[in-house]
């Protein structure tokens, strides 16, 4: 049989085996890549591809507990961005070409649990690290890795935030082991108040958010920027409450209709935005919602009619985004992940892969040594700082300063698909964001405070 023919038929049993608990369950112990087309391949020990060992990546994610669903979600758009980067028979080095894999590993949601995994993903030879739905674990993991890398450099780490978006992080914490491929919280506020600034009926507003780093920001932000676009605009009410340990909220969604807001502005995420805008819908707020996240995780089907022409959200892109390159890449991923719950990707973290992937071929970062090749963190680190990537017809660009990556932001409202701008729906609800305002990436582009120190 073919090589190509082998690889495609081990890459079916390798799928199938993840279909499985006790198949998943034991790919996972054995440490085995997390895609069924690597585990075929790496099958393959005569393939160049699978004759040395595979470029390692750490995921430390919440993948159990309140947030488990936002973690999953993250680990279906590694594993899809991977399965691309592998399918064309991963990345080119000195040493030979070697496949990318993925490695999970369970924060539970906690800071202590997440410099655990960190721990472990280390002894066990990894140096590319991932996360991203926690500012508060990504300071951790940032100051964690700055003293690893400072007390052991034969085995440094790199970190790659996809998620974790407190401006703090490439501003006063930025760190040369710390690359950010999310716009971060004033990025994405500027973004979102570009639109809110036109609401001319908009006369009041309550602000709500999650009582960590992030949601604090987000919060100082809005107040800072509303004052600034709509200082005509009364703040109605002002809240922050414990993060992932809220299981109703009708008392914050009374107290929201009682202060007579016609809006809220929130940075909340995960199941914290989906009870919320649950609530805000059982007591019969009217009013609309801008948001960071409301266009996935069971909020537009919770809010249902109701948030039609009222749910604002920002990203850095969205699936009834125009252009036929847009449209193709958000089928193929569904034909990937055809279940209606595991619609929710995300271009920025195929981005990251594909930045990885090409700083690693252009950092030549495969040391000779054959049994257990090393990374030169440092020359990968310097690789990404001149990054430019492009998919779905979306690009952009590392910034060297200070690790912010630069791309093009998207306000989009919430509709009914079928209407004009809504080809798409989100996870089979009905209802799909029609895209209002495209930000340039140069207008998105922000000043930072970042004094990196360099190795």
């Amino acid at each position: 049989m073919k090589q190509a023919s082998m690889r495609s038929l081990l890459g079916v049993v390798g799928f199938l085996l993840l279909q499985t608990t006790a198949g998943w369950r034991a790919l996972r112990t054995a440490g085995l890549l997390v895609c069924a087309w690597c585990v075929g391949t790496l099958a393959l020990a005569q393939t160049p591809a699978a004759s040395v060992p595979p470029v390692r990546v750490a995921m430390i994610e919440g993948l159990s507990g309140p947030f488990a669903n936002t973690g999953e979600a993250v680990f279906r758009n590694l594993v899809w961005a991977i399965e691309r980067v592998n399918a064309r028979g991963g990345v080119n080095l000195p040493g030979g070409k070697r496949l990318l894999a993925l490695e999970r590993f369970d924060s539970k949601g906690q800071n202590e649990e997440a410099l655990s995994a960190l721990r472990s993903a280390i002894d066990s030879g990894i140096q590319v690290v991932l996360q991203g739905n926690s500012s508060a674990t990504a300071a951790a993991l940032i100051d964690a890795i700055n003293k690893h890398n400072e007390r052991d450099p034969a085995r440094r780490v790199l970190f790659l935030n996809y998620s974790a978006v407190d401006p703090i992080l490439t501003n006063e914490k930025c760190s040369f082991w710390h690359f950010r491929f999310d716009a971060h919280a004033d990025m994405r506020m500027t973004a979102l108040m570009s639109v809110l600034k036109d609401d001319k009926e908009l006369q009041s507003i309550y602000l709500i958010g999650q009582d960590y780093s992030f949601g604090q920001a987000v919060l100082r932000e809005a107040r800072k920027q509303l004052s600034a676009e709509r200082p005509d605009v009364r703040i109605a009410g002002e809240e922050l409450h414990p993060m992932a340990r809220v299981k109703d909220f009708l008392p914050y969604a009374a107290k929201i209709k009682a202060s007579g807001a016609q809006a809220v502005l929130t940075g909340n995420w995960g199941n914290d935005l989906t009870l919320l805008v649950k609530a805000a819908r059982d007591v019969g707020f009217e009013g609309k919602f801008y948001t960071f996240y409301g266009n996935a995780l069971g909020a537009p089907a919770a809010i249902g009619d109701a948030g039609v022409g009222k749910v604002v959200a920002v990203a850095e892109w969205f699936p009834n985004v125009d252009g036929a390159e847009s449209a193709s890449f958000y089928q193929a991923f569904r034909q990937r992940f055809p279940k209606a719950e595991d619609d929710y990707v995300h271009v920025r973290m195929q981005l990251l892969v594909e930045a990885l992937a090409q700083a690693l071929e252009a950092s030549g970062a495969q040391q000779a040594a054959t049994k257990a090749p090393s990374l030169d963190v440092v020359a990968l680190a310097r690789a990404l700082e001149s990054a430019q990537v492009g998919m779905a017809g979306q690009s952009g660009r590392m910034r060297a300063a200070d690790h912010q990556f630069q791309q093009p932001l998207v306000v989009a409202v919430m509709g009914k698909q079928g209407q004009p701008g809504v080809r798409f729906d989100v996870e089979g609800s009905g209802y799909g964001f029609k895209p209002l305002r495209v930000v340039s990436a140069a207008q998105a582009e922000q000043a930072h405070s970042c004094r990196m120190v360099r190795p």
